[in-house]
């Protein structure tokens, strides 16, 4: 590489700090590069061993400050702990994603508890822990962005495959979303979420390599006629961080390919 990858489309990024949680990989990590490329230091937050060394990639990929760090989003202190690692090392964060999910198809009528607890608790509660952890730093400060990562099925249920924890938890993230955007709007904080389709991340491949008819009735389904890349939500998760949207707060912004509209 000749140089740090960066691309300055929102100025006031730059400079900044945010933190992502789920940045080990996938749609996470996808966003925390993006948020990189507009010149923030990144902290990425996962559960994943390898987290660690995907801080230190991101930094060679855009000469930006970054780390990883291992950290459990259902556990208050283990969010503490890295938010006062951020602050030690980057400075006081500016913006907080929220990527951290997990997704388990099950029939409800066999549906263990644990199994039920598990996906709320880390797709919600983490999701509640991570803006809590943030916003009594943001808030005093008067100023940040949230964007939380929803989904369609917030506002649907798939088929074929049954989810009713993972709908219900993503229904839950969207007027969390919504909540904590009027609850905090005074303040000056402002909390956002976007709401991915059928993405090829790495937690819907390996449904789809197992399954490539699913994958095919997906794409059909879909107008654009295709699934999402990574990718594809980079500039609508800067846009929502950035100054750039400062007249948009509580909204969960559908990137589906059209495939609720049909």
């Amino acid at each position: 590489m000749s140089g740090p990858a960066r691309e300055a489309v929102h100025p006031d990024l730059a400079g900044g700090v945010a933190v992502v949680t789920g940045g080990g990989r996938g749609l996470g990590r996808s966003m925390a590069a993006a948020l990189a490329r507009q010149g923030m230091s990144v902290a990425l937050l996962d559960l994943l061993g390898t987290v660690e060394g995907e801080g230190a990639r991101l930094h060679a990929e855009t000469g930006v400050a970054a780390f990883g760090a291992v950290t459990d989003v259902t556990d208050p202190d283990s969010l503490e702990a890295a938010f006062q690692r951020v602050e030690a090392e980057l400075g006081t964060p500016r913006v907080l994603v929220n990527a951290a999910g997990v997704a388990v198809w099950a029939h409800a009528l066999d549906q263990p508890v644990e199994q039920w607890r598990r996906v709320l608790d880390v797709n919600l509660t983490g999701t509640f822990l991570a803006c809590q952890a943030f916003g009594r730093r943001a808030v005093p400060a008067g100023r940040g962005a949230v964007v939380n990562v929803a989904s369609m099925s917030a506002t649907i249920v798939n088929v074929p495959q049954h989810q009713a924890a993972y709908n219900a938890s993503k229904a839950g993230v969207a007027h969390l979303t919504a909540s904590l955007a009027v609850e905090w709007a005074a303040t000056g904080v402002r909390v956002n979420a976007v709401s991915p389709g059928y993405f090829l991340s790495d937690m819907t491949r390996q449904f789809t390599d197992a399954n490539p008819d699913l994958r095919r009735r997906w794409e059909e389904l879909t107008p654009l006629g295709r699934m999402g890349q990574p990718e594809d939500l980079d500039g609508l998760v800067a846009f929502l961080a950035s100054h750039s949207s400062g007249y948009i707060t509580g909204q969960s912004i559908a990137v589906d390919g059209g495939y609720t509209l049909v």
